[in-house]
């Protein structure tokens, strides 16, 4: 459906995400709909897949600057190279993230393990009837 046209419920319905949120990435320049005669907001179907390509920057730990940059919409003569770079940069950073928050996330778990383990040593200890640690 190249012409396809959604008014603001549809694409609140299929993304499961609130009017007001689409709204807000208009007042922030990241989605622009047209306009009918009554003012209704109109979303083409490039309006549709830049709505889809926030949303999953948002996912992914992306701020809504980084998230225009990507998708082009922060520099008006940005071009597809450059909105490859810009994306390849934000998504190595967001990977260094990732994998510092997983080795924390790892130290933590094996933390939480020695932890359970000398509990659960000490338990058996108590109901053995001994007392000493």
């Amino acid at each position: 459906m190249k012409n396809a046209i959604y008014s603001i419920s549809d694409l609140s319905s299929e993304f499961c995400i609130t009017s007001r949120s689409i709204r807000f990435y208009e007042e922030k320049g990241l989605i622009k709909p047209d306009r009918t005669a009554g003012n209704q907001r109109r979303y083409t179907k490039k309006d549709r897949i830049r709505l889809k390509l926030i949303l999953r920057g948002k996912r992914f730990g992306y701020s809504l600057d980084e998230i225009a940059k990507m998708i082009g919409l922060a520099d008006v003569d940005v071009n597809e190279i450059d909105q490859i770079q810009q994306a390849l940069t934000y998504g190595a950073k967001k990977l260094e993230e990732i994998r510092h928050r997983t080795q924390e996330l790892k130290a933590m778990e094996e933390d939480m393990l020695r932890i359970r383990q000398r509990l659960v040593d000490r338990l058996e200890t108590l109901e053995k009837g001994k007392t000493d640690v």
